[in-house]
């Protein structure tokens, strides 16, 4: 007998929230904001809208599913099921957050303050819940599978991304390193290495695109291939910059052979789950095997 599925509500602590737990109370939380200017009522209300859109979610659960709530700081610590229906209630930034935790599990994104989001991986509103969970766990669901990009060093760390795989300095030091894939190598000295994808070709990888003067399409969000940028390479006798851009189809990959002290890839922004590398170890970038298959 196969278990019912299980929804699993996908959410954040509101600003309110976390107000409190550093000021202990509603009125101490509204002295500090007035201090700086600020009202709290503006707080509280997002935190009624983002409180109401999960209540109800949790709602439009069907009775015979099974249910469960995780927060994003617990993410790592919470294991997935194959039969679980995710469900996103927040910002399109929460469906990369769980993004790299799933293995083909279907993920509903819904909205929990419409007009406050770009919406482009939160959707939907609340009130089409239920027809999603439906719809999710239907052998004819339709789904947009996402690219993703993974991230391998040479002692098996790896990590996976729904936007981008930063690979650069912890600080704002020089990056030392030597990049092979895709062309000859060459010894360079830059801020870093961003390889992004087609969901990520709406934030910091486009701010790169542009610098360069959109030279070049990025790639759709469907699109198996990413596009990387090299930051601020620094020209001198041993280090150059002629390869700065390109492009990863399906089954290639950017390598880098570190060359100075340390340096970390992280995904998504998320600095504190990063890899750490030292003198000597390498790590290959390209299109991860897994996508994320988000319900439309």
């Amino acid at each position: 007998m196969s278990l019912a599925p299980r929804a699993v509500l996908v959410h954040r602590r509101t600003e309110y929230q976390e107000l409190l737990a550093r000021h202990g109370t509603h009125g101490q939380a509204s002295f500090f904001l007035g201090g700086r200017g600020r009202s709290i009522d503006d707080v509280l209300a997002r935190h009624d809208r983002a409180e109401q859109a999960v209540r109800a979610v949790a709602a439009a659960v069907p009775l015979t599913w099974r249910q469960a709530r995780v927060e994003r700081a617990d993410l790592e610590r919470f294991l997935f099921g194959p039969e679980d229906v995710v469900v996103v209630v927040g910002q399109d930034g929460l469906v990369a957050n769980v993004a790299k935790y799933l293995d083909g599990q279907p993920v509903v994104g819904v909205d929990a303050d419409p007009g406050r989001n770009p919406g482009v991986l939160v959707r939907h509103r609340c009130a089409d819940a239920a027809a999603l969970l439906r719809a999710a766990v239907s052998p004819a669901a339709s789904v947009d599978a996402l690219t993703m990009v993974e991230a391998v060093a040479d002692d098996t760390q790896r990590l996976r991304a729904l936007n981008e795989v930063f690979v650069g300095p912890p600080g704002h030091q020089t990056a030392r390193y030597r990049l092979s894939g895709g062309g000859p190598d060459e010894a360079q000295a830059s801020s870093g290495v961003l390889i992004g994808t087609g969901t990520g070709a709406t934030g910091w990888l486009r701010s790169l695109w542009l610098q360069r003067g959109g030279v070049g399409p990025l790639p759709a969000p469907c699109d198996p291939r990413l596009s990387w940028f090299v930051r601020e390479a620094w020209p001198s006798p041993a280090t150059g910059t002629s390869r700065v851009a390109g492009v990863l189809d399906r089954g290639q990959s950017l390598r880098l052979v570190v060359e100075s002290d340390r340096l970390v890839a992280f995904g998504d922004g998320v600095e504190s789950d990063a890899i750490e590398l030292t003198w000597g170890q390498s790590i290959r970038v390209g299109v991860a095997s897994a996508s994320l298959r988000l319900v439309v």
